[in-house]
């Protein structure tokens, strides 16, 4: 998913994820409150940001078009990799997964444990539009898809039936260790190298995509200032999803 308006409670966290920062469910921290971001509606609960995400076409065309320019760069890594495993890595949660729903029933209550827990459980979020048809691309040039998500390993399980029950035929779900770190680079580490928890072999892994910065290897909020920022990474093997709904960014301070 800031500045001088009214102020709703919007739930931020990570995929279900990172408990520590504030990332998306799946993400990269667990859901929880933030201030909501623009005025809503009169006579309407809902702040514009989820209702832009939920309503607008603007989104679809945004989801459309990120996985579009994916599936070029997909068969330029795919042309360069006949002979070797390759892969790619994705989030869940407002990469593939949309939780927008669950975000609009809170009513600006904010994320909670319980709730969040619950909705995963009921598998009912849909996938993202030009999700499926980015992983089919992938599979059909011969790559793997690993989901590294921050969805808590109790409810692993359910994520991957939601997957499959939402047309995301991927290959693995990694979900976060327990414990509170929610870091994704060992795990990415793991797909590359094809050690535990990853269930592949070895590959070369050619693209990240995620909503949030964290999604993508030793990233961070410096990261849109450091001289060193690997920020030009985006469009070519790295592709970021629009989430103005919660985020790791929901502390920087507005320039």
């Amino acid at each position: 998913m800031k500045r001088s308006v009214i102020v709703f409670g919007l739930l931020v966290t990570a995929c279900a994820p990172n408990r520590a920062t504030t990332a998306a469910p799946g993400s990269t921290a667990t859901p929880r409150p933030s201030a909501s971001i623009g005025r809503p509606v009169v006579g309407d609960s809902i702040p514009l940001a989820l209702r832009w995400y939920r309503g607008s076409a603007e989104v679809q065309a945004t989801f459309l078009q990120t996985y579009r320019s994916a599936s070029d760069a997909a068969e330029s890594f795919a042309a360069s990799e006949r002979s070797k495993l390759w892969g790619v890595i994705m989030d869940a949660d407002e990469t593939v997964l949309d939780n927008s729903m669950y975000q609009q029933s809170r009513g600006g209550r904010g994320y909670s444990a319980d709730s969040w827990e619950t909705w995963v459980k009921s598998k009912n979020a849909k996938a993202l539009p030009g999700a499926a048809q980015f992983i089919a691309r992938v599979h059909a040039l011969g790559g793997k898809v690993s989901i590294v998500t921050n969805r808590e390993e109790n409810v692993c399980a359910e994520t991957e039936q939601n997957l499959r029950s939402a047309g995301l035929n991927v290959d693995q779900v990694l979900c976060k260790p327990a414990g509170p770190n929610s870091d994704k680079n060992p795990r990415f580490a793991a797909v590359k190298n094809g050690i535990g928890p990853s269930k592949l072999p070895a590959m070369d892994v050619v693209m990240w995509l995620g909503d949030n910065i964290l999604d993508f290897p030793d990233q961070s909020q410096e990261s849109r200032k450091a001289e060193t920022s690997e920020i030009w990474k985006f469009g070519k093997s790295w592709f970021i999803l629009p989430n103005p709904l919660y985020g790791s960014w929901d502390k920087n301070p507005v320039p």
